[in-house]
């Protein structure tokens, strides 16, 4: 029996990902047609004995996240809960503290994979490896350029036996090209260092004024906190109990440090767990070549896309376009909805993602872009490197565009560099961003610039963030 865990944050990360994290919660961005952690969800789904699907988070579960979790029910014919943190608990204490719902069943082994990730998921490799040779964890490794890889968790190996001798998140000095892909597979035995680091914590005095047994009798609270809240259905019905913190304790907790926990339960898997362990015959690495990216931006969900995109030619070729008579010219891998409306006369592609609802008109020229939910593209429009946000509007013989910021095609370890805004005080080139209900009038240029949502422009702007 196996399970998995998909860590999906809370509307206190994503920043770099507004505005479009404004409309939904970052995880369920659509990236290549469906939302970010579907992918994740159907990898999962896929790898044999898998008998539940855990999403772990501090976002609240609004409507589109409990029609997501029903909808994914559905199809995937899994469990698939969403268990709500009480506080931003960090990678790791999350699983510390729902430790009870992941052993729940005593599974072999639960994956663990972060929402911002985009990848081939070889789940079952990675599976195959653990039996070959138990251990707490197994991490999922891969390759960057010695300049980018700074900018991830570094591993060094043992390059007979994998195991993982040292381990530094995001280092000042080069130490490895071999990355942390934020995807892991850790046997039951891998939440005792959990709970060392949880004590250790304790010990040091960072949960100031707080009995000791909080987490640990965390079952004899009442319904009446409202702390941590473990949503559950039964058919169509929903029922949520809360575990974790007493009342009397979460004004403390507010006062002291609002929107962030610096207490006990705060582990950060990276940090506290595997740069203390590594060395000790407890961690290894399975590398893979597949596909891989961070999701922390607008223009790395566009590159996500097309990657996704492309691997639908191998996973889920019913999902990409085809040229047929009297349809749009398609170029390469595109995906629309089925309820969308396409001139016939419109250029799609390559890597276009095209929403529900989408109305593209005549003469449309659209590539490298991702244009969501409701958005209506006029006659003779051209959007290039963009994502148009839901309900917006771009006006006839109008030209979108971004400047992509792609890994260098001639080196095969390159990967997304982390994006900046700014630079020397001036608005980088980057792909263009149209938030929620935009309306661009007609024969203007948008380039390398943000529109935040619900904004009529009424002419052209060039590298700016319009407020």
């Amino acid at each position: 029996m196996l399970k998995a865990v998909i860590l999906i944050g809370g509307p206190q990360k994503g920043t770099r990902f507004r505005p479009l994290s404004f409309e939904v919660p970052k995880p369920l961005f659509p990236v290549a047609g469906v939302p970010m952690i579907q992918h994740h969800i159907e990898a999962c789904a896929q790898v044999p004995g898998m008998q539940e699907i855990l999403l772990i988070g501090f976002y609240q579960p609004d409507e589109a996240l409990t029609q997501f979790l029903e909808a994914a029910q559905q199809e995937f014919n899994l469990p698939v809960r969403y268990l709500q943190e009480f506080a931003p608990l960090g990678t790791g204490g999350g699983l510390y503290h729902f430790r009870d719902q992941i052993l729940a069943g005593a599974p072999e082994a639960f994956f663990v994979l972060n929402a911002d990730v985009c990848s081939d998921f070889p789940l079952s490799a990675m599976l195959d490896a653990h039996r070959r040779q138990r251990h707490p964890f197994l991490l999922l490794g891969t390759t960057a350029n010695r300049t980018q890889s700074l900018n991830y968790g570094c591993i060094v190996e043992n390059p007979q036996t994998h195991e993982v001798l040292h381990y530094v998140e995001k280092p000042s000095t080069f130490i490895s090209d071999i990355i942390n892909c934020g995807i892991y597979l850790f046997s039951p035995e891998a939440l005792k260092p959990l709970r060392d680091v949880f004590q250790r914590n304790q010990q040091d005095g960072q949960l100031p004024g707080c009995p000791t047994d909080i987490f640990e009798n965390r079952r004899q609270h009442t319904l009446g906190c409202t702390c941590a809240q473990v949503q559950t259905r039964t058919g169509t019905h929903t029922h949520t109990r809360s575990l974790g913190l007493p009342r009397a304790l979460q004004a403390n907790v507010r006062e002291e440090s609002p929107g962030s926990w610096p207490g006990a339960g705060t582990i950060r898997l990276e940090q506290d767990v595997f740069s203390a362990l590594a060395g000790q015959g407890q961690i290894y690495v399975h590398l893979t070549d597949g596909i891989w990216s961070q999701i922390k931006s607008a223009g790395s969900a566009l590159y996500a896309s097309r990657l996704y995109l492309g691997r639908y030619q191998v996973t889920h070729p019913e999902r990409l376009a085809r040229h047929t008579p009297g349809g749009p010219r398609i170029r390469g891998n595109v995906y629309i909805h089925p309820t969308a409306k396409v001139a016939p006369s419109a250029v799609l592609g390559p890597n276009v993602s095209i929403g529900k609802g989408v109305t593209i008109g005549e003469g449309v020229r659209l590539r490298e872009s991702i244009v969501l939910h409701g958005a209506t593209l006029q006659e003779h429009t051209c959007v290039l490197h963009s994502i148009v946000g839901w309900g917006s509007t771009v006006g006839r013989w109008a030209r979108v565009e971004g400047t992509p910021n792609d890994p260098n095609p001639n080196d095969p370890r390159a990967r997304m560099d982390s994006e900046s805004l700014f630079k020397d005080g001036k608005l980088l080139p980057a792909i263009t961003i149209l938030g929620c209900r935009v309306r661009i009038p007609a024969e203007v240029l948008i380039l390398n610039s943000i529109v935040l949502p619900h904004k009529e422009l009424s002419r052209s702007f060039t590298n700016q963030i319009i407020l």
